[in-house]
């Protein structure tokens, strides 16, 4: 935050990602609408816009809209498919959810007046938690206690297999972890350091040259994270259900 006393002038980057109810008040309560749940809400209508109505017509000759449907289905069906085998292809749907609603949520919240869901620890964490805890089943009912294979390195030498074991699970446990604040600090760090810049460009007025080229800078560079972001989640998924299917080193 920066603050001029004279002019009163401050900036505060965080702002953008309060939650908010939507129809005044500020209680929050687990049923309260906010600023939150109606741009997840307009995420989910978005991909349906795409997904259905923009592929309704399945013309030979696509239209642009559906290219980008198919070229979204054919991307994410490579790479479950690539990583983790012809096996995988049946959770290709949990998949393909994931990633378009993170890559969406990325893209709109990059719109003027737009919020950013997916700065928050609450959905990235909860998405997370949901991936642990599918493919850990899913790696239990598909191998039963051979699952703890992935955890027993045979490749290394045996007195150093329960050290490494140990670091293993260790490891695991960290997954849903690093796999939500990953996200949740790229998208929050490239929209604050936005914030931060159209301050300075306000303020300045006629002399904001370099806070609009800055600015231009980082949104260009926040279009590519925000892609970048949706498909290394996505891509960390298929990685721990390759895991889950196939745990022997």
């Amino acid at each position: 935050m920066a603050t001029e006393a004279e002019g009163g002038f401050a900036i505060h980057p965080m702002d953008q990602f309060l939650v908010k109810p939507l129809f005044g008040g500020s209680e929050l309560h687990w049923y309260t609408p906010t600023n939150a749940t109606l741009w997840m809400a307009i995420t989910i209508v978005a991909i349906a816009l795409l997904f259905v109505l923009g592929t309704r017509g399945r013309g030979i000759v696509p239209t642009r809209i559906q290219s980008i449907a198919e070229l979204t289905y054919g991307f994410v069906h490579k790479m479950v498919e690539d990583v983790a085998g012809p096996e995988a292809l049946r959770y290709f749907p949990y998949v393909m959810t994931i990633f378009t609603f993170i890559v969406f949520s990325n893209f709109l919240g990059l719109w003027p007046y737009g919020f950013t869901t997916t700065s928050h620890l609450a959905v990235t964490g909860t998405m997370a938690l949901a991936v642990f805890i599918s493919v850990t089943v899913i790696g239990f009912v598909k191998n039963g206690v051979h699952f703890l294979e992935l955890f027993w390195i045979k490749s290394a030498p045996l007195v150093l297999r329960p050290i490494l074991a140990i670091i293993e699970l260790i490891s695991y446990f960290v997954r849903p972890v690093s796999h939500s604040l990953r996200l949740m600090g790229n998208m929050m760090a490239g929209h604050a350091v936005m914030k931060v810049f159209a301050g300075f460009a306000g303020v300045l007025g006629l002399g904001a040259i370099a806070p609009i080229v800055a600015i231009s800078a980082v949104y260009a560079l926040e279009t590519l994270v925000a892609f970048i972001q949706a498909y290394v989640f996505a891509i960390l998924t298929v990685i721990y259900l390759r895991d889950a299917l196939h745990p022997a080193h």
